[in-house]
């Protein structure tokens, strides 16, 4: 599935999102708690069920992407079944985490500014610090960290995950 597939991609809105956008519809700053909640159930905020939200609380669509396009917190782009975040901070790009990226990149064949695989099984992300300098350079995948990783980790990584499935 090619990444613009994915975004014309449709959630039903289910009751859980209706009754969210209930209990909030009235609070002045709804909307953030609003999306939090949105983005819990479904792993990003849907396009549609932005528009959902627009059209049950009368607040124009404009102003709800505003909000989470202003948030690094929310995402648009539904989870790709693995994450990799590598760390950019000061130590991590001096120990070679620009070498883990093309790595990343190389195996699975993203270019450009691509950040997920095409069958959308991984997304590459790049993060500004993981908190943990000493190990550089640091990523994480599918949340647990991981320190002094060399380019040739990151392919064996990759490869023991396929082969776990």
């Amino acid at each position: 599935m090619s990444e613009n597939t994915a975004l014309l991609t449709e959630e039903p809105i289910v009751d859980n999102v209706k009754n969210l956008v209930e209990e909030w519809e009235d609070v002045e700053g709804n909307l953030i708690m609003i999306f939090h909640g949105i983005q819990k159930h479904y792993g990003y905020v849907p396009r549609n069920v932005a528009k959902y939200v627009s059209e049950e609380i009368n607040v124009p669509l404009t102003r709800i992407y505003e909000i989470l396009t202003f948030y690094n917190y929310f995402t648009m782009e539904p989870p790709a079944d693995n994450h990799i975040s590598v760390c950019m901070g000061t130590a991590c790009y001096l120990n070679g985490a620009k070498d883990l990226i093309d790595e990343v990149k190389s195996k699975l064949k993203l270019k450009g500014n691509e950040q997920y695989s095409e069958d959308r099984k991984y997304k590459l992300e790049e993060v500004r610090c993981i908190g943990c300098c000493g190990l550089s350079p640091v990523i994480t995948f599918n949340g647990e960290v991981k320190g002094r990783v060399k380019p040739e980790d990151m392919s064996k990584l990759i490869d023991d995950n396929n082969n776990k499935e």
